[in-house]
């Protein structure tokens, strides 16, 4: 029995330094990422990436403090974006994927075939861009940074699906209609009440992918008052560029060769992961529950 236990105390140890060494390799990344924000532009281009830097700099943090109204109004894009994107895409998830969970549905298993069909076929980009911009009329508008292939995925909608399946047994919803509830009362008082963990799940999937989105105002956004913070980090580095290429007057007058180009990419996507890193650890439990019992096929 001592033996045992020394071995699981052994065994416990062991992981927890593998782990800790995961851990420490998996922060290095954004370690050099915030120590390039703050290095100083000619350093970080002759020597590089380095873990501490001969020369600091905070460049790149007074250029964004004058761009500062562009880049406020640009993150309440990315945040009203993420918001209501996020609500909408949970909302049409879970209750799409209620009837294909309800056995008595007489159409659920052609509901489920037309959503796995969305996962192996799409028409492809040009007809979603004729059919976005010419039918639906969204170009330059904010449906454009929500709708177009962010509002709902396949891969939600089963795993929502599986949740509802294996986690509520059919004796809850028997109750629920002894008491005369409707299908409409079950799903809003009960089912979607219960599904607290598949619901954290999809909707930190949801915000990650709408925070980090920049195609949808790529294809579909000229006006920069729609623009979100990615999309903003991109025109502002191909400002820059546009001005060292030498064909600017700025560029001819030597008047762009300190602007810390690099260390500004640095510093926006900083602060750009910055929100994303304190609400994560908030939602891990139900991440990690609803990862692992909505994928449990059903």
């Amino acid at each position: 029995m001592k033996t045992a236990v020394g071995d699981e105390k052994r065994f416990i140890r062991i992981i927890t330094v593998l782990l800790a060494i995961v851990s420490i390799l998996a922060l290095f990344p954004m370690e050099l990422l915030v120590v390039a924000s703050f290095t100083d532009e000619n350093e970080l281009i002759s020597k590089g990436y380095q873990v501490w830097p001969a020369k600091w700099s905070l460049e790149a943090y007074t250029y964004m403090i004058d761009q500062a109204a562009t880049i406020v109004r640009s993150y309440l894009v990315t945040i009203g974006t993420t918001v209501v994107g996020t609500a909408l895409s949970v909302l049409l998830t879970a209750s799409l994927a209620y009837p294909m969970a309800r056995k008595n549905f007489p159409f659920r298993n052609a509901l489920s075939f037309f959503v796995y069909f969305t996962m192996l076929f799409n028409g492809g980009l040009v007809p979603q861009y004729i059919m976005w911009s010419t039918i639906f009329h969204i170009k330059d508008t904010y449906a454009a940074l929500i709708f177009p292939n962010l509002l709902m995925t396949a891969f939600n909608i089963f795993l929502v699906r599986n949740y509802y399946t294996n986690s509520l047994p059919d004796a809850l919803y028997e109750a629920a209609q002894l008491d005369g509830a409707t299908e409409f009362q079950m799903f809003v008082k009960v089912v979607f009440p219960l599904s607290k963990p598949v619901v954290a799940t999809i909707a930190l999937f949801e915000a990650l992918t709408y925070w980090n989105s920049w195609t949808n105002a790529l294809y579909y956004v000229q006006d920069p008052k729609y623009f979100g913070i990615q999309n903003l980090l991109m025109r502002i580095m191909k400002n820059i560029e546009y001005l060292r290429t030498g064909t600017s007057e700025m560029a001819a007058e030597g008047q762009v060769a300190s602007l810390p180009g690099n260390s500004i990419r640095m510093a926006l996507a900083f602060i750009g992961l910055l929100p994303i890193v304190i609400i994560y650890p908030m939602l891990q439990k139900y991440f990690i529950k609803g990862v692992v019992v909505g994928a449990v096929k059903g």
